[in-house]
């Protein structure tokens, strides 16, 4: 089939390297988010999925929206049979999703029905759930709604940040993609409805949904941290500014701190939750680059009675 990807962020980048390396498909062109400002002097950086398009020699097209009369119109002189997405970042109106013969398929990085939305896999760490996956399914204009093709199943570590699930799922869910475009081209693939039952949603996660509540467990605590690591970054406060926590550990066996309570050693730094204790391992405080939570804490002087989330 002659593809157009959409996709944007360097999740996406192993799926379109799937289909350019396969040997039945063309990808013709890719759509990607227009340039953004990055970096400490906001110059305009293309997204990942363009630098990789542009180092293949493939056509790439920026929309500031996808209803864009020019991009429509390049679109249908493409004439793609189908458009496979990864994370593209915009909703597809249906003057778009009615060009390609056999519809936009989108890679979605949960098992549907479960976390429909922008942040699966924030919310499946979050929400503690020990298997999780990828989807293939046809875009239709409800939210991850569409009938689904196929599915990879990924079991999620004790120790899984969000940024460590999704690039495995970025790897796995990229094979599924490929395999879903040549089950689609030979006809041996047919999309099945989702079941009514087992919708959650996945909207993006905002700042203060990072912000850790220290009278909740340790474990909820934990995937907090790990839910929001590396984006948007689990925090706290400390003295009054703002103090990010890059990695922290439950520690059952500690359960004399209070709720937010620091106990600082030599090497070790522990804070209280509602139930033990979590050994906070790297920190980041306001205008610093990560470090030890050790280091940060001998350098604040951490007292006795001293408290995060004040």
């Amino acid at each position: 089939m002659k593809l157009v990807f959409a996709g944007t962020p360097e999740v996406a980048v192993p799926a379109l390297d799937a289909l350019i390396a396969s040997e039945r498909h063309e990808v013709a062109a890719v759509v990607t988010r227009p340039d953004a400002p990055a970096g400490r002097g906001r110059r305009l950086v293309a997204s990942p999925v363009a630098e990789r398009a542009e180092e293949a020699g493939i056509e790439v097209l920026k929309p500031a929206k996808p209803r864009d009369p020019g991009f429509l119109e390049r679109l249908r002189e493409i004439a793609p049979d189908c458009c496979p997405v990864v994370a593209y970042g915009a909703l597809l109106p249906r003057v778009a999703l009615d060009v390609p013969a056999r519809g936009w398929v989108n890679l979605h990085f949960s098992l549907l029905p479960a976390w429909r939305g922008a942040a699966p896999v924030q919310h499946a760490l979050m929400a503690g759930d020990e298997l999780t996956g990828a989807s293939t399914f046809l875009i239709e204009e409800g939210l991850d709604s569409g009938p689904v093709y196929g599915t990879v199943t990924e079991t999620v570590r004790p120790t899984d940040t969000s940024g460590d699930l999704l690039t495995r799922l970025a790897f796995a869910g990229s094979g599924l993609l490929a395999a879903t475009m040549d089950g689609i081209e030979d006809g041996s693939l047919k999309a099945v409805p989702q079941p009514a039952e087992g919708v959650t949603l996945a909207p993006k996660i905002t700042v203060e949904d990072a912000r850790v509540d220290w009278t909740a467990p340790a474990l909820r605590v934990d995937r907090v941290v790990r839910g929001c690591t590396p984006a948007p970054g689990a925090w706290t406060t400390f003295r009054g500014e703002r103090l990010k926590l890059v990695q922290a550990v439950p520690l059952p066996e500690r359960t004399d701190l209070a709720p937010g309570q620091l106990a600082a050693g030599k090497n070790n730094v522990y804070v209280g939750t509602g139930s033990y204790a979590v050994e906070l391992l790297w920190v980041q405080a306001q205008g610093k680059k990560p470090m030890r939570a050790a280091d940060w804490a001998r350098g604040a002087r951490i007292t006795e009675g001293a408290q995060l989330g004040d």
